[in-house]
């Protein structure tokens, strides 16, 4: 059982007395390839880390939940069958999941409940999708209801959009609804359709490195880039007169034959998705091909892109890519999530992950005087119960 889980199961204990009917744990994610394509019907490959959100539930009959996060030490309570809204706290991702549970039509028991995680908060790596899957599959069990996976995710992602409000793609939730251990997950963002691909060759890890720079990508930044994608569908497909309902639906070649129809930047942010899109379909092809050191390639030309183009990177990312691309055994490295600050993703031969963490420690530390949070991780199961 992982440490994570008894101490929510300990918790529980101390804050409930009795143990919980229900453990759910719910992992984070780091996204491999395809950045900012989710929004743009395009391609992403994440992986499900171990890092997880643990709720740790037991019925009650009164009709309320109360929850307590441990990371916040505090507590909601509300009716699981009264009407909600939004009070802009940590205690929106969990009663948006309850208040899309009520408009499917479910009438809901009441529970307490703990949350504990381990999922680092503002890095990037889908904290909140991991604490929306957590809650929405541990509501399943305590009312004995049945959901796909797929659909879990797509409840959570109306929770966020909805009730917390942000304006987020389907990615974060599917990935740590849907992932399989050892594995990363090649997801179609326009019909859902995905596939399960092996983290192929045995001593390859996923090293994360957390840049210590809160995540600078506001909301209007994001919405900014957000309305650059769909501007430049629209004149894309006034442009060429055909049926272009996002970038997903345009090819490098067409962009440079109409590219006049679109302002500078609006050129290179479609530029960005549109050959980030070809590179994740790419870079599938390698990882089960084997070649990692293709795939590593294709890292590099995903965080220039996303640099130069898409400009939602950072020196202190640059400066971690570059850190990495220079010690022996690092097949590729690039910024991941949404934006600016978080972290990077490092794909990295077992015997070179401690030359990698000391070329961090020293140098990044040296040039920025901060210090980097590394994490070494596997890939693991979506949403699952452990007991």
């Amino acid at each position: 059982m992982n440490p994570i889980v008894v101490q929510a199961q300990v918790a529980f204990e101390q804050g409930f007395s009795g143990e919980p009917d229900v453990l759910v744990q719910a992992p984070g994610r780091v996204n491999l390839i395809g950045e900012h394509t989710d929004y743009n019907a395009g391609f992403v490959f994440p992986a499900a880390i171990d890092r997880w959100v643990v709720f740790a539930a037991r019925k009650r009959e009164d009709g309320r939940a109360v929850i307590r996060s441990v990371a916040h030490e505090d507590e909601i309570s509300f009716g699981v069958n009264e009407p909600l809204e939004p009070e802009k706290n940590w205690g929106d991702y969990a009663k948006g999941v309850v208040r899309e549970f009520q408009k499917l039509g479910e009438s809901l028991g009441g529970f307490d409940a703990v949350l504990v995680g381990d999922v680092p908060v503002g890095a990037g790596l889908s904290s909140s999708a991991a604490v929306e899957m957590a809650v929405g599959k541990g509501i399943l069990e305590l009312n004995g209801l049945d959901m796909s996976g797929p659909d879990l995710a797509l409840l959570g992602q109306r929770a966020e959009n909805q009730f917390v409000g942000v304006n987020c793609g389907i990615m974060d939730q599917f990935v740590s609804a849907n992932a399989r251990a050892g594995h990363a997950l090649f997801l179609d963002c326009r019909d859902l359709s995905f596939e399960q691909v092996p983290l192929t060759k045995e001593g390859v890890r996923i090293v994360i490195c957390n840049s210590g720079v809160t995540r600078g990508l506001t909301n209007s930044a994001y919405n900014d880039r957000r309305s650059s994608c769909e501007n430049g569908a629209e004149h894309m497909a006034l442009a060429t007169g055909q049926d272009i309902q996002a970038l997903r639906d345009v090819t490098l070649d067409m962009l440079d034959v109409y590219r006049g129809a679109l302002s500078e930047t609006v050129l290179r942010r479609c530029r960005h998705v549109i050959a980030e899109i070809e590179r994740t379909r790419k870079a599938v092809d390698l990882l089960k091909a084997g070649d990692l050191e293709g795939f590593g390639g294709l890292m590099a030309d995903s965080h220039a892109s996303l640099r130069d183009d898409y400009e939602v990177s950072g020196k202190e990312l640059d400066l971690l890519v570059e850190i990495a691309q220079d010690v022996p055994g690092v097949y590729g490295a690039r910024r991941t999530g949404a934006g600016f600050g978080g972290c990077t993703v490092n794909l990295v031969r077992e015997e070179a992950v401690e030359d990698l963490v000391a070329a961090m420690e020293s140098r990044y530390e040296k040039e920025t005087h901060l210090k980097p949070e590394m994490y070494i991780c596997t890939a693991v199961n979506g949403a699952e119960c452990v007991q």
